[in-house]
């Protein structure tokens, strides 16, 4: 039986997932986010997974603070979650998370993120550097929406229509 708090994560998890996707309709974005990632030095695929795996907990984040279910997420503006991502601190968005994840690589992407913060130092700043991109991302699809303050409903629903799976 799954909990609505898990059911919550899984849906943040989502949002994550088909963010990049979605954002790199336009071909250029994605080879500009990969050249940035090497010029941190920074592996594109765990730095895209570092990303997405962001995303889920700013969101996630964001819905606990506001005790939303995870049908409420639908209602969270794209701009609260890009102020999230760089407006918490790194161990505020790890707060409230599940104990154990469906998915083993949320799991485990998780465990890096945790092991980037405890670290600090370089991977502190890495972290800094992936908000940034993250905040990007969803700044940019906010700004392709055809409506005012887009929600995460409607990347939902674009993603759907682009054919993305949940």
């Amino acid at each position: 039986m799954t909990s609505d708090h898990d059911m919550l994560w899984h849906r943040c998890a989502y949002l994550g997932r088909v963010l990049l996707p979605l954002v790199d309709k336009e071909p250029w974005r994605q080879a500009r986010r990969h050249e940035n990632l090497q010029a941190w030095g920074i592996d594109t695929a765990a730095g895209e997974r570092l990303i997405e795996t962001f995303a889920a907990l700013a969101a996630h984040a964001v819905a606990v603070d506001a005790s939303l279910s995870a049908a409420g997420l639908d209602a969270v503006s794209l701009r609260v979650v890009a102020d999230a991502a760089t407006g918490k601190r790194d161990y505020e968005l790890l707060a409230g998370l599940p104990t154990t994840f469906a998915d083993d690589r949320d799991g485990h992407v998780i465990n890096v993120f945790r092991l980037y913060v405890y670290k600090g130092g370089q991977y502190s700043h890495r972290l800094t550097q992936l908000s940034t991109e993250l905040r990007h991302a969803l700044l940019i699809l906010a700004e392709r929406a055809p409506i005012p303050s887009p929600t995460c409903g409607d990347v939902f629903r674009r993603a759907a229509e682009a054919g993305l799976a949940q």
